[in-house]
């Protein structure tokens, strides 16, 4: 009873403080740290660099499981995803939880995929407090019951949202808006088929992929996406800005994880997990900060400004000190991350692990032989995805063999690749994490350093698919 009581009370804190500002959520579909504001060779982003000079920019931002409905479900819930329940991708049914069909609720992947219901998700907590609140283009979520928005809107962009803020304006309601972008995911902007704005020659590849004319028109191309995405990050600032009530409104810019090539989406390395993320609004300070900060933080920020209680459990921080620049302000002293491969494999899945302290990257792996990887389609399929990297990869690997065994890792049942069970990574000297260190002695310390660090963690956030051995041995 008196469990039930706290929780109704957390539910309700925020509808008794009085008017709310409203917030805008733009959440950009498979968008690594590459941006012009951020420094990225050869793209423009104009509107997401507007935002970035009016809001607090996040340098070391990072998502904790690097695939879709994951990485949304720890927006969510500020929990990793062995704690709230939705490990990789569960099916995208983008409507009110009263109009799935028995053929969907029934469907596997929703079914067993799912938050757990005793866990609030920051729309159970808006819808709460009297929020007005839409998610457009997708939900990608489950179950539907805990994400109770008053809209499913199909398209991000200006007349949506402008139809969207009348609507809230007419219920007299603060509101939440779900912004979802999928231009920066593949399939990109075809450069066969007309002009993109990037150039190829003009962009510079990461050490894990080969330069060629192939592999550059493939990364110009998804660079081109993410201008597409920018366009419409900018007709919603447009439309807030015409609303009036841009004053009275946070802003997120967030990328769900990185991009579809190897060592980026579905992996643990830096390309997979580093994010653009901006925060603008009300009484946030524009700036910079190199805290370490993780999609984790955001729920419980957002109740922080909101003035409502936190959830009764959760592993991210409340970032209001840091965007007030507060004080003593700080993040996280490391950055934990994991993949699970449970599901449609012939055995109980391979399970990787991560942490990351600013400098040094310790990436831990359990079920590694046979090795058998979850390897999305968009990650080696050239129809209907486009992707050129990998069969080019393939075609050149006596050319570039690091790259090519960067590609063998990634997909190791069709390529034949091994898999280490530890690795460690200098991301100062090496930001592209081509040379694994874990062998080293000179760096033994920082191997069981973070190694003692990653056992904790497990322990205290109640990992049940790991179990690091207290000896560390390879």
């Amino acid at each position: 009873m008196l469990a039930r009581l706290a929780t109704f009370l957390a539910l309700t804190a925020i509808a008794a403080a009085g008017p709310k500002p409203n917030i805008l959520f733009i959440l950009t579909e498979d968008q690594g740290a590459q941006a012009g504001f951020l420094g990225t060779p050869g793209i423009r982003t104009p509107h997401m660099d507007r935002l970035a000079m009016s809001g607090r920019v996040f340098r070391n931002a990072f998502v904790v499981y690097p695939v879709c409905s994951a990485s949304k479900a720890a927006i969510f819930t500020g929990l990793h995803n062995h704690a709230n329940g939705l490990l990789n991708n569960t099916m995208n049914f983008h409507k009110p939880a009263a109009q799935l069909t028995p053929a969907e609720r029934a469907n596997p992947t929703y079914a067993k995929n799912r938050i757990r219901d005793t866990i609030p998700t920051l729309t159970e907590r808006l819808h709460a407090a009297g929020y007005y609140q839409a998610a457009m283009h997708k939900l990608h979520l489950s179950p539907n019951e805990k994400f109770p928005y008053n809209e499913f809107l199909a398209h991000p962009g200006g007349p949506a949202m402008d139809a969207f803020l009348a609507r809230a304006a007419k219920a007299g309601k603060p509101w939440f808006l779900l912004y979802n972008i999928p231009n920066s995911h593949r399939p990109y902007p075809d450069s066969d088929k007309g002009k993109i704005r990037i150039d190829p020659a003009a962009v510079k590849l990461p050490a894990f992929l080969p330069d060629t004319p192939v592999v550059r028109q493939d990364w110009a191309e998804y660079l081109a996406g993410i201008g597409q995405a920018d366009d419409l990050v900018g007709q919603a600032l447009a439309s807030l800005k015409t609303s009036g009530q841009e004053e009275n409104t946070f802003i997120i810019l967030l990328g769900d994880h990185g991009p579809s090539f190897q060592h980026g989406k579905m992996s643990l390395y830096d390309l997979g997990l580093r994010v653009p993320l901006v925060i603008a609004g009300p009484g946030v300070k524009p700036g910079r900060s190199d805290a370490l900060v993780s999609e984790l933080d955001l729920m419980p920020t957002l109740l922080d400004l909101l003035e409502s209680a936190p959830s009764a459990e959760g592993h991210g921080i409340s970032l209001r000190s840091l965007l007030e620049e507060k004080p003593g302000a700080k993040g996280h002293d490391f950055i934990a991350a994991e993949i699970s491969h449970r599901g449609p494999l012939p055995n109980d899945g391979l399970q990787e692990r991560a942490l990351f302290d600013g400098r040094w990257k310790l990436l831990y792996r359990e079920n590694t032989e046979p090795a058998w990887r979850q390897v999305n389609e968009d990650l080696k399929d050239r129809k209907p995805w486009g992707n050129r990297t990998y069969d080019e990869t393939v075609r050149v690997k006596e050319q570039y063999p690091e790259a090519w065994r960067v590609l063998s890792e990634m997909d190791p049942q069709r390529l034949g690749g091994k898999l280490s069970r530890i690795e460690l990574y200098d991301l100062q000297s090496d930001p592209d994490e081509m040379r694994d260190l874990a062998q080293d002695p000179a760096h033994a310390t920082q191997l069981q350093r973070l190694y003692d660090i990653l056992r904790t963690w497990a322990r205290d956030t109640k990992d049940p698919a790991i179990q690091p051995p207290v000896e560390l041995t390879e």
